[in-house]
């Protein structure tokens, strides 16, 4: 008989249709991928608004309030010999925490990024206060795993490598040259994301294009740019990797990440990826990553390097050894029952 799992997050998820759906792939594909070893039990909160990834477990619980949820919480500790999951320190997920650690249970807090850069992003100067406050507090009480590092701030923890790749990914992609710079970003449109420093970077540059994947509707009746192309959210893995093999260079902004996915995707379809340079150690050992300082000078100066190198870099990019989906799944579960 499998073992319970009960995962607590700060998910939105909507209910369509008789289904349940979330815009996060992670907060989608880690409890399916667990579900094959424990009995899992997924809490989020509710929303109204039209979500895009299908969860397919069978035991979802969403919330409208804090209330209802944290009276769930408290239904939850009277199972015998559960585990309890936390992914991602937020409001919800800290007294969740606490809830847990004052009813007997020692949760396994999963940090997947770094707070204090998505509340400073977020809040400004207050945000990290705000952030290492809750940081502290439910790092004391919990069992912690992160994806990096750093992400510990020293404490003790295990570490695992998130990925969302399997075989099909690894698969030879089409071979492109660069011409004109055919850039991509995949993902939310939101201030920590820094997709609005990258759509200023490049505004009225006429042999730089922009697409974007995955945009909200109604997100382009606010964008006025002839060099951008905004799609929605994409479900079908064959049609995201067509997107990453129909652009030469792939760019991720962010002002703060732990072990981007989407780096991942792009380097397993051989495109080389700009990041900035607050999210240079998202780097490690892989290779076909360029840093860039935020301001189009030097923006300009890293992708004309990587035009003038591009089939050099192909050749590099075929050394990453990359984590997959599976191992990653396997991993995962095996922290979760060292915990007593």
């Amino acid at each position: 008989m499998k073992k319970k799992l009960f995962i607590f997050t700060n998910e939105s998820i909507s209910f369509q249709d008789g289904k349940l759906y979330c815009d996060n792939v992670d907060l989608k594909t880690t409890p399916e991928g667990l579900n094959k070893v424990f009995d899992v039990n997924l809490f989020g909160r509710k929303s109204r608004k039209k979500r895009f990834h299908e969860i397919k477990i069978k035991k979802i619980k969403i919330y409208n309030n804090i209330f209802s949820y944290l009276l769930s919480v408290v239904e939850s500790t009277k199972t015998e010999n559960a585990k309890y999951l936390i992914i991602s320190i937020t409001p919800y997920t800290f007294i969740c925490s606490v809830f847990l650690r004052l009813l007997g249970k020692k949760p396994i807090l999963y940090l997947r990024s770094d707070g204090y850069g998505e509340y400073k992003a977020i809040l400004g100067k207050i945000g990290p206060l705000i952030y290492h406050f809750m940081f502290n507090i439910a790092c004391s009480i919990s069992n912690l795993i992160s994806c990096r590092e750093y992400i510990l701030r020293g404490k003790k923890g295990k570490i695992v490598s998130p990925s969302q790749l399997d075989s099909s990914w690894l698969r030879q992609p089409k071979n492109l040259e660069v011409k004109n710079f055919k850039l991509l970003y995949v993902g939310r449109f939101k201030v920590e994301k820094g997709i609005f420093s990258l759509l200023n970077l490049i505004k009225n540059k006429k042999n730089i294009s922009l697409t974007v994947v995955g945009a909200e509707e109604g997100t382009e009746s606010h964008l006025n740019q002839s060099n951008v192309k905004i799609y929605k959210t994409q479900t079908s893995k064959l049609k995201l990797m067509k997107f990453y093999d129909d652009h030469n260079i792939f760019v991720l902004p962010s002002y703060t990440e732990g072990h981007p996915q989407v780096i991942l995707e792009a380097l397993a379809r051989r495109r080389p990826v700009i990041i900035f340079e607050d999210i240079k150690h998202v780097i490690g050992d892989k290779k076909g990553i360029f840093v860039s300082k935020r301001n189009f000078i030097n923006f300009f100066a890293t992708l004309n390097g990587i035009k003038k190198n591009y089939k050099k870099i192909q050749k590099d990019l075929r050394k990453n050894k990359l984590p997959i989906y599976k191992e990653f799944i396997e991993n995962l579960g095996r922290n979760i029952l060292s915990f007593d």
